[in-house]
């Protein structure tokens, strides 16, 4: 009796074949027009079509980060009717095409390396680096999800805890870079590479720098292991210019365009509500550079979680709120060009930088005073989107301006009354670093999400109208239900990481193992 193997959501299922069973089974069941076997010459390109993958393009970007994180960070707000996830309702049947990228496109390529390059080689250290990438963004999302048996044949895949899915992230991640300190004059996958065409020093200032994240998400749930590992990161180098920034290199073809550039002409969102209250009121010069004028002449958002009765006002229409910017799309009203080649942001010096502040704050050896940090990541972000005036970046840092009233038609207030100057009072402090780097990550609505989540920084506006019965007035969503589709095919597994989540439930209200604030 022969087996064929299936990808069903998250699970590689096996489905036994009951009937038809012959010596010739092999080859009967084999696709003569598909690679069996991959060489070392087809390996490479593997490792592209992961980076792709979990980087998402075109619809599968909407239906992945637009329509939940880039939501619920406040980045955008939805302007069409049709979308009530801006209304915090779940809907799964969007959802299942991220978890399936994941599932289907990038975790076979990277188990496939795995069986194809050796522990101790450059391609298998960049091969974990990328793995703890994608998974972190995955289970940061959900929590408990199918991690260490991902990619493995089996009925059913069971999820594991998010603590323990952690506890890898940081034993491949030192793992890597121990290998990679050795490799330097090497360039694994060369050209194939789309972060950084194989150059070593680069990818262990990246693997650092995820580290460092990674170890800030964890600081209030285990403390001692986060300063271990913040420190163990800078310690072995992180990103500190922008000339290391990670982006994704995208090109035209509709598969691999760049995911908001691609989605952005179909006039489904605009600039938030509390992005124009932060940006406006800090006369930030990155204002015009996230997002364009209006034909009035001014950015303008929305606020989130309008009705459809709501975005019917002309106010709130798409000619009188603010596209994304140049670097996305070029054009207007209803001919908008999309600028598919724009790279994507994966990690920046500026979110570095401020991660590190929020270390000092915390006590931790960082390699200089928060105050520094602070105004370092400030300047990285500037330069980043090529605001280079030194007396303008000075002035920025040196002022007292605080978010104003948004133009949003609600009457909302100003998001909060925090300045950019850097502040005596480390609550303040905490604040001032979360905010600037809310900006800096600008357009990552995953990490964004992330980061609120765990820091409540800055204080975001409630949704206008809330549709999931699962939160309480003015509460936001916590995590991503486990789907659908995987109860659907692997039910078995799902209940039983029910359990894994404590008394909240599998719900859109239970916070993850790590935010904890």
């Amino acid at each position: 009796m022969k087996s064929i193997k299936l990808w069903l959501g998250g699970s590689l299922v096996m489905a036994s074949c009951f009937s038809g069973c012959t010596d010739k089974f092999q080859d009967i069941n084999t696709d003569k027009t598909k690679l069996v076997t991959l060489s070392g010459n087809e390996l490479p390109y593997l490792f592209s079509k992961a980076q792709s993958a979990s980087s998402y393009a075109g619809g599968t970007y909407q239906i992945a980060q637009n329509l939940f994180a880039d939501l619920y960070s406040q980045y955008f707000a939805t302007s069409a009717t049709y979308f009530p996830s801006d209304r915090n309702v779940i809907r799964f049947d969007w959802l299942r095409g991220g978890w399936t990228a994941i599932y289907t496109q990038t975790v076979p390529q990277l188990r496939s390396l795995e069986e194809g390059y050796a522990a101790g080689t450059a391609e298998r250290a960049l091969t974990d680096i990328w793995w703890v990438y994608t998974f972190h963004r995955l289970t940061d999302y959900y929590g408990p999800i199918p991690y260490f048996d991902a990619g493995k044949p089996a009925r059913s895949v069971k999820y594991d805890a998010q603590d323990k899915i952690y506890e890898d992230f940081f034993k491949r991640l030192d793992a890597a870079t121990t290998v990679l300190k050795g490799k330097t004059a090497e360039k694994p996958f060369g050209t194939f590479d789309l972060l950084y065409k194989g150059d070593v020093n680069k990818w262990i200032k990246f693997a650092n720098s995820l580290r460092l994240r990674l170890a800030l998400r964890v600081s209030a749930v285990t403390p001692a292991v986060a300063k271990t590992q913040a420190e163990a990161a800078v310690a072995g180098g992180v990103i500190d210019a922008v000339a290391d920034d990670a982006l994704m290199v995208k090109s035209e073809p509709a598969n691999d365009f760049n995911g908001l550039s691609r989605i952005a002409i179909w006039n489904e969102f605009r600039m938030s509500a509390s992005m124009e209250s932060v940006l406006k009121g800090y006369e930030d010069p990155r204002g015009t550079i996230y997002f364009q004028p209006t034909t009035g002449g001014t950015i303008e958002g929305l606020r989130n979680g309008l009705t459809p009765a709501q975005l019917g006002d002309a106010a709130n229409g798409n000619n009188a709120t603010s596209n994304v910017g140049s670097r996305w799309v070029t054009g207007g009203g209803a001919a908008w060009t999309s600028i598919g080649s724009t790279p994507q942001n994966i990690l920046h010096a500026a979110e570095v930088y401020l991660l590190r502040a929020e270390g000092a704050v915390n006590g931790w050896n960082m390699g200089g005073t928060a105050k520094e940090l602070y105004e370092k990541g400030i300047t990285a972000s500037m330069n980043q989107w090529g605001i280079t005036n030194a007396a303008a970046i000075t002035a920025y840092i040196s002022s007292d301006k605080a978010p104003v009233a948004p133009n949003d038609g609600l009457k909302s207030p100003a998001l909060s009354t925090t300045p950019i100057r850097w502040s005596a009072t480390p609550a303040v402090q905490r604040e001032q670093i979360g905010t600037q780097k809310w900006l800096a990550l600008y357009p990552d609505g995953v990490e964004a999400w992330s980061e609120f989540r765990r820091t409540k920084f800055p204080p975001l506006y409630p949704v206008a109208n809330n549709e999931n019965a699962d939160l309480a007035a003015g509460a936001r969503p916590r995590r991503i239900p486990f789907l659908q589709l995987e109860r659907d095919t692997n039910l078995e597994a799902v209940k039983a990481a029910e359990s894994l989540l404590g008394s909240g439930g599998d719900k859109v209200s239970t916070p993850l193992w790590w935010d904890k604030n």
